[in-house]
């Protein structure tokens, strides 16, 4: 058994099948990406080991623990086998402690070859937030609703940049509309994760390109520390004419029913007000998609003006665009980017 940190944890990684051998719930509100799951307890018996425990000593939640695992061991090493493809094995519990050790013995048992992680998820989570916190290469592309900023992202990608999709990853587009035809969310903890196994692939001695965000993307939160770094990046700030944003975003939205475009707007009555709710929701039952956008758009322009600069360290750059084609828009911005020589 070999103690291993989390950098080379991580890289090994790639190679080595990623077992997380806490309990499902510990699993599910996140880990580390890529891993399976091999349980050394279920969520009741980690319970009543807890409560042994802490009630009695660690001699008696021990005792406990052995009586549960034992019947398991043969299910534990054929789970194992089957997944480490090379014979090596990646294991992590919470701390690092009992649970990865005794499942990397029993690993090691059968012929398998298996490294822990030290410190465990916790280290895992506390070496996350520092390594968002030392990201010097963010891009960071803002724009009006309706810019096209998702879609231009995606050219980026196309012609080669580093992009990394934070609405893509969270499943939500990050407005009231944001979660229509998305899947489920994210955990916050497995969110933050998935943004880290994106920049782990990266060369960060090149530009990230990135959507400005809030703080919080539907109902989950990004990470403190790349927050911080997001409002302190170069800032390309895109300016697209009005008929492509209202163009973009019936394209975007009109696909779905008009009950599910009402009840979101009908979200928005605090902000906008009853009146102009009731009338964009009039011009939705009457078919009438772009003058709805159009009374939207008064309010989402208003927030975005108030919103856009609010926590930004460095004053965006602004970047005119003429088209309504992400390509092309794309490679505006890799241009002005060019001249910006960063």
């Amino acid at each position: 058994m070999q103690r291993v940190g989390p950098v080379q944890f991580l890289n090994d990684g790639i190679a080595n099948q990623i077992i997380d051998v806490r309990s499902p719930a510990e699993f599910t509100k996140g880990h580390v990406p890529g891993a399976v799951n091999i349980p050394i307890f279920d969520n009741l018996e980690r319970a009543k080991v807890g409560t042994v425990y802490k009630q009695q000593s660690r001699e008696e939640a021990i005792s406990l623990g052995l009586e549960i695992v034992g019947p398991k061991m043969k299910s534990f090493t054929e789970s194992a086998k089957n997944l480490a493809l090379n014979g090596v094995l990646n294991v992590y519990c919470w701390r690092g402690g009992m649970r990865s050790d005794k499942m990397a013995w029993l690993f090691e048992l059968v012929g398998l070859q298996a490294n822990v992680l030290e410190g465990g998820y916790k280290a895992y989570r506390y070496y996350l937030h520092n390594y968002l916190s030392k990201i010097d290469s963010l891009i960071i592309v803002q724009g009006p609703t309706g810019s096209g900023k998702t879609k231009i992202l995606h050219a980026l990608k196309e012609k080669g940049e580093q992009v990394l999709d934070l609405e893509g990853l969270a499943n939500h587009k990050g407005s009231a509309f944001g979660g229509l035809g998305e899947k489920e969310q994210p955990t916050t903890q497995q969110f933050q994760n998935n943004i880290l196994a994106e920049l782990h692939s990266f060369d960060l001695s090149k530009p990230v390109w990135v959507e400005s965000e809030s703080v919080t993307i539907g109902r989950v939160y990004l990470p403190e520390t790349l927050w911080q770094r997001m409002n302190e990046a170069t800032v390309l700030s895109i300016d697209v004419p009005r008929k492509y944003r209202v163009d973009h975003i019936i394209e975007q939205y009109g696909l779905f029913t008009p009950d599910e475009l009402i009840s979101k707007i009908g979200q928005l009555t605090q902000n906008m007000g009853g009146a102009n709710v009731k009338k964009a929701i009039a011009f939705v039952e009457e078919g009438n998609l772009p003058e709805a956008v159009e009374l939207l758009l008064i309010y989402y322009d208003k927030y975005y003006a108030h919103s856009a600069l609010k926590y930004k360290v460095n004053k965006p750059i602004d970047v005119k665009l003429e088209s309504g084609d992400a390509k092309e828009n794309a490679q505006v911005l890799i241009n002005q980017l060019a001249e910006l020589k960063i």
